[in-house]
């Protein structure tokens, strides 16, 4: 990194998160991309989503090719601090340690599952006496 170059925070980079004003985080590097949103191949809103977030996963994921990688240059802004990336929200993730589903879709697919899981022992046990009946026709 040379003097000229700007380190950011995550922080900084969010309020960037307008089509007046659009940022993007990728591969910890910043990029104002505010002028590209028109151009895009994949359209603006692709970039309006990711505004002021890190787009690393979603930039990768793409397939973007080397042509693609070396625009980013024309529109790079600064280095991300790593050590500013915000650390996942407890609420986030709290629907994952709860034991009541978070949605309909989720309640319906623990009754399907309970249901599959009662038909497995059902089938399970009638199989255990059909074998247990039937095997004792053959002793002698």
């Amino acid at each position: 990194m040379g003097a000229d170059d700007k380190v950011l925070g995550y922080d900084e980079v969010s309020l960037h998160n307008t089509s007046k004003d659009c940022w993007v985080i990728i591969n910890a590097k910043a990029y104002d991309v505010t002028n590209f949103l028109d151009d895009h191949p994949g359209g603006g809103d692709v970039l309006l989503e990711a505004a002021g977030k890190d787009a690393s996963e979603e930039f990768e994921n793409a397939g973007h090719g080397s042509a693609a990688r070396l625009m980013l240059d024309e529109y790079f802004v600064g280095e991300i601090d790593p050590s500013t990336k915000p650390s996942p929200k407890p609420a986030a993730t709290a629907h994952l340690l709860s034991k009541e589903p978070k949605d309909d879709n989720a309640k319906s697919s623990g009754l399907l599952v309970k249901l599959l899981q009662f038909l497995l022992i059902l089938g399970l046990a009638a199989g255990i006496h059909f074998f247990t009946k039937s095997s004792s026709k053959f002793e002698l």
